[in-house]
């Protein structure tokens, strides 16, 4: 399975130095030297992300971790992902922040192995994608953990790929900003978002890559797909869907010629996995 992108340790460093701008008051005024063993462990099943980055932090400030699972791996209600051993005010100054991130990027994965299961049993093919709906300084994580659960990343950021979307089409004609965008750069596919047959019709017959049927019924896209099949413009074509697909209607859009799924809900509504870290008495 891809491990995702290497997450920068200063970043996760500025995730601590955020909680703790002057010291763990608390931790200072109760322990001095003490150190502890402890573990960290999941109250509900689902997959685990951000193991690593936690481990990192942890390891950043002199704690021991051992790994019982690694990232992208299913986990069951009451397991035990990892152990601690180090010193008690490194691992109590570390623990929030290390859960913070853990919980948020195995919710997410957790996620996206659910519903990227529902899209292998229709068996088209198609593949769930995540968007750029993501929290402010946070994507990398985000990302990753949509990798690890198994599914597509789509863009990082704006500077990835060509995206035309409603309101570049309010400035520019469609079939002009195809052809703008084509003509800016041969090695980046351009992708255009069209809410109508014509307008997919349109795109394609332009030279866009990628369609993204955006907001449309079941009932339209196949009308779109049918449409471009009969005009001999489906080869090298990939179409996305996105807009108003939840994970009860989600089977229903996999259908037959749709490559990719996307949907801002895997990362602008994050459910974080329960996971809790417990000192285990000396």
């Amino acid at each position: 399975m891809t491990k995702g992108p290497e997450i920068p340790l200063g970043l996760l460093l500025s995730f601590v130095r955020e909680d703790v701008p002057a010291g763990d008051v608390t931790s200072d005024s109760l322990l001095s030297g003490q150190r502890c063993t402890a573990r960290i462990v999941a109250r509900e099943e689902g997959v685990i992300a951000g193991l690593e980055e936690a481990s990192a932090l942890f390891q950043a400030h002199g704690v021991m971790v051992s790994p019982r699972l690694g990232d992208g791996e299913p986990v069951d209600a009451g397991a035990v992902i990892a152990t601690l051993e180090g010193p008690a005010r490194a691992v109590l100054l570390v623990e929030r922040t290390a859960l913070n991130i853990l919980g948020r990027m195995s919710g997410i994965a957790t996620m996206t192995r659910r519903l990227q299961v529902i899209l292998d049993r229709v068996g088209t093919g198609c593949r769930i994608a995540s968007t750029r709906k993501t929290a402010p300084g946070l994507r990398i994580l985000d990302k990753k953990a949509v990798i690890l659960g198994g599914g597509d990343p789509h863009r990082m950021t704006l500077s990835d790929g060509i995206l035309i979307k409603d309101n570049h089409l309010a400035l520019v004609p469609l079939e002009d900003a195809v052809l703008k965008a084509k003509a800016y750069s041969r090695y980046r596919k351009v992708e255009i978002e069209v809410q109508t047959p014509d307008e997919a019709l349109m795109a394609a017959r332009a030279g866009a890559d990628i369609l993204l049927l955006d907001n449309m019924s079941p009932a339209v896209i196949r009308e779109c797909l049918s449409r471009l099949e009969s005009a001999g413009l489906r080869e090298g074509l990939l179409v996305e869907v996105s807009g108003g697909v939840t994970e009860e209607n989600l089977p229903g859009y996999a259908m037959e010629g749709v490559d990719l799924i996307s949907m801002g809900t895997l990362t602008h509504s994050v459910k974080n996995l329960d996971v809790s870290l417990e000192i285990i008495h000396q």
